[in-house]
């Protein structure tokens, strides 16, 4: 299969899973899919064929140690395409981790909806808003673990 059909396959795949989060956070079918090991498990699991087949071809010189290693890497198509999925991935995994949080801290799921955005556009921002968002609700503190009394 091409890469960049490849890469459609694997950005849009992931949408109904965030749309799900957004709309339908505590759905069933969502707490199903997306809260549960499915997503991550199917996700997890073309990642991990693809990314061996990488390695397994990766270019001379390829290398995650050095700098200069990691531009030959990322030299190649597939290599980009394998990181894509990596991100895509952890985003995701962090997306449904902030709407369980919310609900266990209390926070109104609207608060959440923008921080889902940027997790989903942008990571680390979406995290670091939803972080702050806990600290400005007096809702947790800057910590990722559980904070005691919550």
């Amino acid at each position: 299969m091409a890469l960049e059909t490849l890469y459609i396959w694997f950005t849009y795949g992931v949408l109904p899973f965030w749309l799900l989060l957004a709309i339908l956070p505590h759905w069933r079918v969502t707490q199903w899919v997306v809260h549960s090991i499915v997503a991550p498990l199917f996700l997890g699991a073309a990642y991990a064929l693809f990314i061996s087949d990488v390695f397994a071809n990766a270019p001379d010189g390829g290398t995650f140690s050095t700098l200069p290693g990691l531009m030959v890497f990322l030299s190649e198509p597939s290599a980009v395409l394998a990181g894509w999925l990596h991100y895509l991935v952890f985003d995701l995994f962090i997306g449904a981790w902030q709407v369980r949080d919310a609900k266990r801290r209390g926070i109104s799921h609207w608060f959440v909806i923008p921080c889902l955005f940027f997790t989903l556009m942008a990571g680390p921002i979406g995290l670091l808003l939803y972080l702050l968002l806990r600290i400005a609700l007096g809702r947790g503190s800057f910590t990722l673990m559980e904070d005691k009394g919550h």
